[in-house]
């Protein structure tokens, strides 16, 4: 925070003082790590666009571990200054968030690629009623040289069509780095992510709550740092779509879990009676082998997504969480393990029947091969559910969270 002193140097200076806490309604928020080119016109702009909308506010600069003058600079032209401890362009935004002292919060880079002076866009939006308002380049400008050519119709357009698809947030332009949000909302996000997955964390987080969302058309500017900038493609890409994963389990593992497990059992009864004929090829017992082990595969997949959809709800990742705690309150672990008990003796003693006939031919041909198949995968199914449900139990219980009680 600026001192007295700086204030009054500010106000000697013509520069806007900050104002007294209760007095503002917006804030702008600036993650900065060593900007020094292009942090004046981003804070000056921000001044001028809160002006232009007739608000009282105030221009926030999140230091990120700045080691050129920064801050220094960023301070003397009005701003108000903090740190951000831990490095991250998720967790400087999320400092900003804490420590804004407006109503609505608007977020925006220090590389000058974001044009400041559109501020009166969100904040009209924000009088609106809407509670979260991101920007969108595409519908805007997008000025030559600001965005690389595979951001602009690969990485943007694929992710924003993969987050759509599973949350449905109505937003077309989920990476751009310029948005605004109520403090309100703000507080019930529960942001966690440091890195550049913060723009898809907090559009997934703002969908589930069911806030009211909407998007403004901005300027890209090309930006004006002169050194190659903070984001990696390849990297920060993967930890948007990883992040997105980790929200949609049930795309993720149960969609195609069931799909295979339901394909491979059914493929198994079929040729449980003998070999069979599809297509002009002949099915016989090295198919039923591979679907034995697609079986297994797919149920393995389905325990995993049983172990994220745990971890996520005792983490507090998911919001609406009803449906998995009715269905596992109801589903108890008893029930499980009796389930899978029952599959596991008796595929255990369906291979044992197999097994004495198969002694008492001195272990020559086997004849029962398809029993032994049926039966084996009737044993390691039920394994399988066993040692699930009692690490699914075990995961359900975190801090004060317990599940299956």
């Amino acid at each position: 925070m600026i001192d007295s002193g700086a204030n009054s140097i500010l106000e000697q200076s013509g520069r806007p003082a900050a104002p007294p806490p209760a007095a503002v309604e917006v804030s702008v928020v600036i993650p900065c790590l060593n900007e020094a080119q292009t942090i004046v016109a981003c804070v000056d702009r921000a001044f001028a666009g809160l002006r232009a909308a007739n608000v009282r506010g105030e221009v926030l600069v999140v230091d990120n571990g700045c080691t050129d003058a920064s801050a220094e600079i960023a301070a003397q032209h009005g701003a108000r200054v903090v740190k951000a401890p831990v490095k991250g362009y998720g967790s400087a935004l999320r400092r900003g968030l804490e420590q804004a002292r407006g109503d609505f919060i608007v977020m925006g880079d220090a590389d000058g690629s974001h044009d400041f002076s559109e501020l009166p866009r969100f904040i009209a939006k924000w009088r609106d009623g809407y509670e979260f308002v991101v920007g969108n380049r595409f519908r805007g400008e997008i000025k030559n040289g600001a965005m690389t050519w595979h951001h602009r119709y690969i990485g943007t357009p694929i992710l924003s069509a993969v987050l759509n698809f599973l949350f449905d947030t109505g937003v077309k332009d989920i990476n751009c780095g310029m948005r605004g949000v109520t403090k309100e909302l703000a507080r019930h996000l529960d942001l966690r992510t440091t890195g550049m997955e913060f723009a898809s964390e907090s559009l997934i987080k703002a969908a589930k709550l069911g806030a009211r969302t909407t998007e403004v058309p901005i300027t890209m500017w090309p930006d004006g740092r002169g050194r190659p900038p903070h984001l990696r493609t390849f990297r920060d890409g993967w930890r948007h779509l990883r992040f997105i994963l980790l929200y949609a389990p049930d795309w993720l593992f149960f969609v195609p879990g069931c799909l295979l497990l339901f394909f491979s059992i059914g493929l198994v009864l079929w040729l449980l009676p003998g070999p069979r004929t599809a297509a002009g090829v002949g099915l016989d017992i090295h198919a039923m082998a591979l679907a034995m082990m697609l079986a297994l595969l797919g149920v393995h997949i389905i325990s995993v997504g049983m172990f994220v959809k745990v971890f996520c709800y005792t983490e507090r990742f998911s919001r609406h969480p009803a449906t998995l705690v009715r269905w596992l309150k109801t589903v108890k672990l008893e029930y499980c393990l009796l389930a899978g008990a029952v599959m596991a003796l008796a595929g255990f003693a369906g291979d044992a029947v197999a097994f004495s006939h198969w002694a008492r031919n001195g272990f020559g041909r086997l004849e029962e091969v398809r029993t032994v198949f049926f039966c084996s995968l009737s044993l390691f199914l039920g394994i399988e559910v066993l040692f699930s449900s009692v690490f699914l139990s075990m995961l359900g219980i975190n801090r004060d969270t317990y599940i299956g009680d």
